[in-house]
């Protein structure tokens, strides 16, 4: 098959592709990382490069219009090499790099979670941990075996009745005892009942071991390198997980890893994303790779499939059973993580097939378990998950939130890295009054809080109506018609940008976030129903996820996200996934009270199924719910607003 060019710029990288390749395609292959948030489906624009030469074919889209077309615009995912081109890759459609907000949360994550749990203590017993041995010689009195011999010390130091070792490292052991003068270190790792002499070094290495805790998000991954020794996190990073090419939510990647080698491009993918940062760890601290003995990560059940390299077709069809909920403890490398030789990965065990050991983690932090008051934990990012719950008891769902929260599916919308407003005040007629933007440089778009702020503020001025729908005669010349024909509200006018062009809000991106909150508020709401509870009975609100450490909680009360409540119930956990990854790699503890007292009681909620969630959902469809009087607070200021009431 013929083959062509394809050049992309600026980064002046070319590839060979073949006639018919999608320029998505082709920028894959040359690891540029191009937004599409549909996987290559050609429903959400978000692939917008220009083609600067060259010859192309492409299917007709409604994302662009005659403007757009003369100038070269094109959706990679449905232009097609034709010819030898020239590529030009616009800023707003890049996608990579560090995450501003999980890099934050990493950085700044042990200050966040001191106030979160911290009565829970789990005694100091590593899954991966170091003994040194001073082993007597063997003698004719004391002839036992090495293997028993090196058993016998090690139960000195540790009640363990169930030990095994290794082939390759029975292999060694003699060789290696004699050597060390019987003097060595023996690495033992918890594999379920069992704990395994994962390796035996000569001399005492026992003050070198570290894990890596990892929070394994649909868009972003967060890392930790912990020492062991003494539980201090000594380095931490996050990316966005670059699976994102194949497509924003788990849905499209369970459907891309149907396709032929699909399954291996994902898994090969994550794989890659990981490694990454656990060299970039190890090189800040300045640690050797080989003393890194564990791994252990936190993700949605998706997630954990395609590290593992699980088909997760049946995750998404009735009645979604996923292959595994509670992985073995494997070798890291069966899988391609590049650690310590015989270093071993641990996945946090999962509920269903909608929530996964990311959500468990997140309850073993907050202590929802270890409370009689009814808490209410809400883990928002690309899919909402939810948790009811106290001492007695855990209900928990997920809600199809939709990819608002994080930018997708909104034409001035973007992940929270450079350049994304992340809040924003608006003032009268709907005018910026201010703003914070990420890295502090002119605004390029708006991510999941801004986007928050920007339609509670709209509300708040009259500029939008409860519907959504814009206000003209208060709007006033903010108000334009987009290139597209769209009735657009300017919130940020071209000359005051990165690019040049307006950030404005239109109808449909408004559409887009009432769908999304309308679906976590039903969420919850159904949980409560579930068990002949309302809101007023939940004392502790808890928001989970990286997304959460930026969300206005009194504009996410303004749109009806939230419940209206009092204030101070709410509390941000931040990054939970990865911090109750850690947690678990220091005690084998707290790993049990994960699956007896938290996978093993909760109960499973199917939204696709309830009758309340689906006949009253549409009712949560208006700013900031159908009947406003759920909304005491929202009410009131409505009223003030309109001239038609007093202060109560």
């Amino acid at each position: 098959m013929k083959t062509y060019a394809v050049t992309f710029q600026p980064d002046n990288c070319t590839v060979r592709a073949a006639a018919g390749r999608s320029i998505l395609d082709a920028a894959k292959a040359a690891g540029i990382t191009i937004n599409n948030v549909c996987g290559g489906d050609g429903v959400c624009g978000k692939c917008r490069v220009v083609i600067r030469a060259g010859k192309v074919t492409a299917k007709p889209t409604m994302f662009l219009n005659r403007h757009d077309i003369q100038r070269g615009a094109a959706l990679a995912c449905q232009t097609y090499v034709a010819g030898d081109v020239v590529v030009e890759v616009p800023p707003e459609s890049r996608t990579g790099g560090i995450p501003h907000l999980a890099h934050e949360d990493a950085v700044r994550f042990g200050k966040v979670c001191a106030k979160i749990g911290e009565g829970a203590t789990y005694p100091s017993s590593p899954l991966v941990r170091k003994v040194f041995l001073e082993l007597p010689q063997p003698t004719v009195e004391d002839s036992l075996a090495d293997q028993e011999r090196l058993y016998r010390s090690v139960r000195k130091h540790y009640d363990l009745p169930i030990m095994q070792m290794g082939l390759s490292v029975l292999r060694r052991l003699s060789n290696t005892l004699r050597r060390c003068n019987w003097k060595a270190t023996a690495l033992l790792g918890s594999r379920g009942g069992t704990v395994e002499v994962v390796d035996v070094e000569p001399g005492n290495t026992a003050a070198t071991n570290y894990g890596v805790a990892l929070d394994i998000g649909t868009t972003t991954i967060v890392a930790h390198l912990v020492d062991l020794t003494n539980g201090e996190t000594i380095a931490a990073n996050a990316r966005y997980n670059s699976q994102s090419a194949f497509g924003e939510d788990v849905i499209a990647r369970i459907m891309y890893a149907g396709t032929a080698d699909g399954l291996s491009v994902l898994q090969d993918t994550v794989v890659s994303d990981i490694n990454g940062l656990i060299s970039a760890l190890v090189f800040d601290a300045g640690v050797r790779l080989a003393d890194v003995t564990c791994v252990v990560c936190a993700g949605n059940t998706t997630m954990v499939h395609l590290l593992l390299g699980l088909d997760p077709a049946h995750i998404r069809c009735d009645p979604y059973v996923p292959c595994t909920l509670n992985p073995p403890v494997i070798r890291a490398a069966e899988v391609g993580i590049t650690i310590g030789a015989r270093g071993l990965l641990t996945a946090l065990p999962c509920v269903a097939s909608y929530v996964g050991g990311d959500v468990l983690a997140d309850v073993l932090v907050t202590e929802i378990t270890r409370s009689e008051e009814l808490s209410l934990l809400i883990d928002l990012g690309t899919n909402g998950e939810l948790v009811l719950g106290n001492s007695e008891w855990l209900m928990c769902c997920s809600a199809s939130a939709g990819p608002s929260f994080e930018g997708g599916g909104i034409g001035c919308g973007m992940r929270a890295t450079s350049g994304a407003v992340e809040w924003l005040t608006l003032g009268e007629g709907g005018r910026v009054v201010g703003c914070g933007v990420v890295g502090g440089e002119r605004p390029l778009g708006l991510c999941g809080s801004g986007l928050i702020d920007a339609v509670a503020g709209l509300l708040s001025a009259g500029c939008i109506d409860r519907a959504g729908h814009f206000v003209a005669d208060v709007c006033g010349p903010r108000l334009q018609k987009n290139d597209a024909g769209e009735k657009a509200f300017i919130l940020f006018p071209g000359e005051q940008t990165a690019l040049g062009r307006d950030i404005a809000l239109t109808e449909a991106d408004i559409s887009n976030l009432i769908r999304s909150k309308g679906s976590v508020y039903m969420a919850a709401e159904c949980l409560l129903d579930h068990v002949g509870l309302t809101f007023h009975d939940v004392r502790n609100v808890y928001i989970a996820g990286g997304f959460g450490n930026h969300l206005g909680v009194e504009q996410a009360i303004r749109i009806g996200l939230l419940p209206d409540l009092e204030r101070s119930i709410f509390q941000v956990v931040g990054n939970g996934s990865v911090l109750g990854a850690k947690m678990v790699m220091l005690s084998e503890h707290a790993l049990k009270y994960i699956q007896d007292n938290i996978a093993s009681a909760m109960t499973y909620v199917e939204l696709s199924t309830s009758h309340k969630y689906m006949n009253e959902y549409t009712s949560c469809l208006f700013l900031p719910h159908t009947d406003i009087e759920r909304f005491p607070s929202v009410a009131k200021a409505t009223r003030l607003q309109n001239g038609s009431g007093a202060a109560e």
